[in-house]
């Protein structure tokens, strides 16, 4: 009978494949509508990923001027294309980029190897339409900027990550996964220096985030690759590690890291002696790292606990640069 059906969670919705299908996107364009909230997406209860409701396409599908007006708001472009559409030239187009004073969206790889820059469309447009922008696009480029640009300034991929990480914090639903978004941002050695929990670093390691892909897993198009989605400025690499100790924090009261079974979760008693736990470090032949335990010590005296190492600074913070921003 029609009223025993039983509805499942997955006949609401849809992969993001077919909801590019049914919305005319390419499977490119609909995960970057996604990022910039344009089209809302739901978690798998299932465990396969995220998905699109059909009330949510049924949405999309009706609002006035669908689908150009969806399609317009994810075009991308690159330099030639931009420099076109602000009307200046691709050289003026190029130092504007640099400067940080339009933030890419995208990248890829050409054939060359060579990082292809992409940008919204709709963003350029505002920003060429800006009135405060007129002396950068026709006038003389002010010199304190003409000299950061030779001194070898470029701020496009630190720009980009930047948005990316705003991407991934968007979709994440709890601590662990927005501890998860910071840490996919950072070495692996500054990982380990701040979570120097083993199993709290494998458990984290489940909430990363999977990489854009750009070539074949080892080549040198995916190790150039890594190298932009990997935070390499001082001050960037600062606030990402403060920031992911403060979240890692309400990770461990939001749901502790679970251990292997057997292993007391309980305090040990007063006066008890603690075991030092194996410790990760560096080795200096590679940039994994190797696991060592210690040797087994004897019974002398308790000592008192050591003075645990300061924090970092964590009021100014990459979220913190990030809600600035969205403001």
């Amino acid at each position: 009978m029609a009223g025993n059906t039983i509805t499942k969670p997955s006949d609401l919705s849809c992969t993001p494949s077919r909801a590019a299908r049914e919305l005319g996107l390419k499977r490119g364009d609909l995960d970057l509508a996604v990022h910039l909230g344009r089209v809302r997406t739901v978690p798998d209860e299932e465990g396969g990923g995220r998905r699109v409701t059909h009330a949510e396409i049924d949405r999309l599908r009706s609002a006035a001027g669908f689908p150009d007006t969806l399609l317009e708001s994810v075009r991308t472009v690159g330099t030639t294309d931009g420099a076109a559409l602000m009307e200046v030239t691709s050289a003026r187009f190029t130092r504007l980029a640099r400067l940080g004073l339009v933030v890419p969206v995208k990248f890829y790889l050409n054939r060359y190897r060579a990082v292809v820059w992409l940008y919204l469309a709709e963003e350029l447009r505002q920003f060429a339409a800006d009135k405060n922008h007129t002396s950068l696009l026709n006038g003389r480029t002010p010199e304190h900027l003409r000299d950061q640009l030779q001194e070898g300034l470029d701020l496009r991929p630190r720009n980009w990550r930047g948005r990316h990480l705003g991407f991934l914090l968007h979709q994440a639903t709890d601590p662990w996964e927005r501890a998860g978004a910071l840490a996919s941002l950072l070495d692996p050695v500054q990982v380990a220096e701040i979570v120097q929990n083993p199993y709290e670093r494998a458990h984290l390691d489940r909430f990363r985030p999977e990489p854009p892909t750009h070539g074949a897993p080892g080549s040198a198009a995916a190790h150039l690759a890594e190298r932009i989605m990997t935070a390499d400025e001082p001050g960037e690499i600062s606030w990402l590690r403060a920031d992911l100790a403060q979240v890692l924090d309400e990770a461990r009261s939001h749901r502790p890291a679970p251990r292997p079974t057997g292993e007391p979760a309980v305090p040990r008693p007063t006066g008890e002696l603690a075991v030092p736990r194996p410790t990760i470090e560096p080795t200096a032949s590679s940039p994994f790292l190797s696991e060592r335990r210690p040797e087994p010590m004897p019974e002398p005296a308790p000592t008192p606990d050591a003075e645990p190492a300061p924090e970092p600074e964590r009021s100014r913070g990459m979220l913190g640069w990030l809600r600035r921003r969205s403001a």
